[in-house]
């Protein structure tokens, strides 16, 4: 009598005694086939893990940084062994403040240092003067070492006394109004503060170049007197019909005070230019 696939397994003889031998040795069979599947499984476990591990680490080799060979794996600096971001070296800068320009009012204080030419047109440029939205037409200039033979009153003689150098005048006329300036030119700042200050009669007017003869033959002008380093400047400014100036014409004040900050800026300016010059700067 038999069973069929899985059932017991009997012996010679027919009994019902079952065949021990032969289970003993099936079960044995059985036994091994256990050990290879959970040693199989095992190893299929262990190569799942070690893939894993080995994706990890190509996974962080690239990154950021270069991925470390094994051959130098161990031969990166420590961390303090390693090179500082600032190693480069910084900028220096000196505690010693550098000297401060020269003043340009020490290079037309004195003839020593005010070196520049001196001439009409160096002073007094172009054929028009604007000043803010008024405009002045250049009229005569003329430029003389005899100072006294410019003036009027007694000018001449407090300018000779002060050891006047040369005048130089300049004519500009608006709308029926002309104005002379003359600009003596003096040794010293000094010299010409003082002849500023004791200024009597004044600078005679200068007519000519489309300038008609003006403030003469005892006609009332406006007159100024002012220095500036080395140079005093004088205005004389009146009505080129010969009329009187009355303190309510404010057209004379006006072209005489354009004229008179010209001037005063002229030289300034005169000063800057020299002052930058020795100083290696640019002139403007």
């Amino acid at each position: 009598m038999s069973f069929g696939q899985g059932g017991p397994s009997w012996g010679p003889g027919g009994g019902h005694t079952p065949d021990w031998a032969a289970l003993a040795e099936e079960s044995a069979a059985r036994g091994r086939r256990r050990k290879w599947l959970m040693a199989g499984g095992g190893v299929l476990a262990t190569a799942a893990v070690t893939a894993i591990v080995a994706t990890a680490v190509i996974t962080a080799d690239r990154g950021d940084s270069p991925a470390r060979s094994e051959k130098n794996a161990g031969e990166l600096p420590a961390p303090g062994e390693l090179p500082s971001e600032s190693s480069a070296p910084e900028p220096s800068f000196s505690s010693v403040a550098p000297p401060p320009p020269p003043d340009p009012r020490e290079y037309i204080a004195d003839a020593g240092k005010d070196k520049a030419p001196v001439t009409a047109e160096a002073f007094f440029p172009g054929k028009r003067l604007t000043m803010g939205d008024r405009v002045h037409t250049k009229g005569a200039t003329a430029q003389t070492r005899s100072c006294a033979g410019t003036t009027q009153g007694a000018l001449g003689s407090i300018l000779a006394a002060h050891g006047c150098e040369q005048v130089i005048r300049a004519t500009y006329r608006k709308d029926g109004v002309a104005v002379t300036v003359g600009l003596a030119v003096f040794g010293t700042e000094e010299r010409a503060r003082k002849a500023a200050q004791q200024a009597s009669g004044g600078i005679a007017s200068l007519s000519g170049a489309g300038v008609p003869t003006f403030c003469r033959g005892g006609a009332v002008c406006r007159r100024t007197a002012n220095s500036y380093g080395r140079y005093a400047y004088f205005t004389v400014g009146g009505f080129t019909d010969g009329r009187n100036v009355t303190r309510a014409d404010s057209d004379v004040f006006a072209v005489g005070d354009d004229l008179t900050n010209f001037t005063f800026r002229q030289i300034h300016h005169r000063g800057e230019v020299q002052a930058s010059a020795a100083a290696g700067l640019p002139v403007s």
